[in-house]
């Protein structure tokens, strides 16, 4: 068997912990498909991510589901800031756990890049990039401070109060998403959305507690945890996603990652989903693993946490790779899932699983993987 498809046990402040059947994790990939505009998950989300379930994923997320209206990087996110959205995430977690995967939620806040047009063809052949207009019901958008970094509207700066009510909204959203009967929240801090504009000195120009050394950037991040925590069930995992490195100089970088994360696993998060970038202009690396040192470094910081790699992973033997050379706990595989959504049991028959050991469902035995 290879390490790929070997249970992995993700271990929590109290209680046994969750175990999953293998280590491959579908990471969170927006859907835009909320065309009610009311962020309430459906048919469509099910079916998503239902296929990836029976396809053999040991750990299924969710897309990034908005904490607030406000926090939704487009009008057609799903959400979970209210007690609809929860309700309607339950049956969708229920078919998960029919399937034998784990189900988790990305709990999201875009910050300053929210209110966006949906990234889909037909936005895009009508030129709707971007901010959405006030005509087409865009809004006013919030960060830890004025930019125009994003090239889009700029937010307003955060008040304190308003940073006290956001993390009260990360809180009640873990709420609702424990009564879904999620195993894993995982705390959306990548990808240049709130979290990660608190973290990064090229979004965060504030001058009192929350902004200029270290300990002030990622005060905003460690109230979230905490709260987080403190919400969601001490049985249960929780984790969070990074961007392990901005690529700018003078941004967020791979050292200030992994200083961050041995203090956020003190606090309680217990897995850790390293990617990259989203503020500012790219100068990072590319190709196949690219990010997988950003990986290894969080795994040499926090040995006992469950680390994945992230980010043009697609070829099984270099998952595989990826476990074998201790970089990584887990692969999270996205656009690769999106092509295919049998990816596990494809990659389990490549590399040498006996036809009991590939992850598929029942009704599909015929394929003869």
């Amino acid at each position: 068997m290879s390490k790929l498809f070997t249970p992995v046990h993700l271990a929590v402040p109290e209680g046994p912990g969750l175990t999953l059947r293998n280590r491959t994790v579908l990471a969170p990939m927006c859907q835009y498909s909320v065309t009610t505009l009311d962020g309430v998950p459906h048919a469509w989300h099910l079916a998503h991510l239902g296929a990836r379930a029976a396809g053999g994923f040991g750990l299924v997320f969710t897309e990034a589901a908005a904490i607030t209206a406000q926090g939704r990087i487009s009008d057609q996110d799903a959400g979970i800031w209210n007690d609809a959205q929860g309700r309607a995430w339950s049956p969708i977690v229920d078919f998960i756990h029919s399937q034998g995967a784990a189900a988790g939620i990305q709990l999201a806040h875009a910050g300053g890049k929210a209110s966006t047009y949906a990234w889909l063809p037909q936005q895009v052949a009508e030129h709707k990039i971007g901010s959405i207009s006030a005509t087409d019901g865009g809004w006013e958008t919030l960060g830890p401070a004025e930019t125009e970094i994003f090239g889009l509207t700029s937010p307003w700066s955060m008040t304190l109060e308003q940073i006290a009510a956001s993390v009260q909204d990360w809180a009640d959203a873990a709420l609702r998403a424990d009564a879904a009967g999620f195993d894993v929240a995982q705390i959306h801090a990548a990808h240049g959305y709130l979290v990660h504009q608190f973290l990064s000195p090229l979004t965060n120009t504030r001058t009192d507690a929350y902004g200029g050394s270290f300990e002030n950037r990622t005060r905003y991040a460690r109230e979230v945890i905490t709260a987080v925590r403190a919400a969601w069930p001490a049985h249960k995992p929780l984790a969070i996603r990074f961007s392990g490195d901005d690529w700018v100089e003078g941004g967020w970088r791979i050292a200030d990652t992994v200083r961050f994360a041995a203090e956020a696993f003190e606090l309680g998060v217990s897995a850790f989903d390293l990617s990259s970038a989203g503020i500012g202009k790219y100068h990072g690396p590319s190709g196949p693993g690219f990010q997988v040192p950003l990986a290894a470094a969080v795994k040499q910081a926090v040995p006992d946490a469950f680390v994945t790699a992230v980010g043009m992973i697609n070829d099984p033997s270099q998952a595989e790779q990826v476990l074998v050379t201790g970089s990584a706990d887990g692969v999270s595989i996205g656009r690769a899932a999106l092509k295919n959504p049998n990816w596990p049991a494809v990659a389990a028959s490549e590399l040498g699983a006996s036809r009991d050991d590939i992850p598929f469902a029942a009704q599909y035995w015929r394929a003869h993987w």
